[in-house]
């Protein structure tokens, strides 16, 4: 297998983890009242798991 087909398949399963968890089932466990530091906790779940894809592309783009 060459590594351009590698690393589009890697950007695919990035894709789809992201697809998996920003869907319903994972936001709506963590869509209720409770606070982290002030702020509603679906919202720190959002932006952690938006800057992990962003790392984790990061990692997968620049990887050799």
């Amino acid at each position: 297998m060459n590594k351009p087909n590698v690393k589009a398949q890697r950007l695919a399963a990035a894709f789809l983890l992201g697809c998996l968890v920003f869907n319903y089932p994972f936001m709506a466990l963590f869509n209720h009242s409770d606070l982290v530091f002030g702020v509603p906790v679906l919202y720190v779940y959002v932006f952690a798991v938006w800057s992990l894809l962003i790392a984790l592309l990061a990692v997968v783009i620049e990887r050799k």
